[in-house]
């Protein structure tokens, strides 16, 4: 009998929206450091809803913004707190770190900062 695969924890989790969260703010940091702009809201939700579709998940339209939204903020103030050396490695850490293998003590620190902002939401 071949191995099941992992039952991935439904959408609406904290643990998902927070590694949501993650991911789209590294996402949004990737493309204001390579090509100096912001993602739209809309462009966030809609990358939320991507990323979900792959795993047969969905989140509410107004849930997908609330997100994009949040990573807006918490990119912007990543970016505004960092020298620009310093944001490119940021987000080069964060990228790595949506491999779950990748262990990286600046994105659990980042993950846990995603938490606050979705608790704080």
């Amino acid at each position: 009998m071949p191995p099941q695969p992992p039952t991935l924890p439904p959408a609406d989790s904290r643990g998902t929206r927070a590694a949501l969260l993650f991911a789209l703010t590294a996402e949004r940091l990737s493309v204001f450091y390579e090509h100096g702009q912001w993602p739209t809201a809309a462009q966030g939700a809609s990358l939320v809803a991507e990323w979900l579709n792959r795993s047969g998940r969905s989140l509410p339209l107004a849930d997908r913004r609330l997100l994009s939204e949040l990573s807006d903020e918490f990119a912007r103030q990543i970016a505004g707190s960092l020298s620009r050396e310093a944001g490119l490695q940021t987000v080069h850490e964060m990228m790595e770190a949506l491999d779950p293998k990748y262990e990286s003590d600046l994105a659990r620190s980042l993950m846990a900062e995603c938490v606050k902002w979705l608790d704080g939401a």
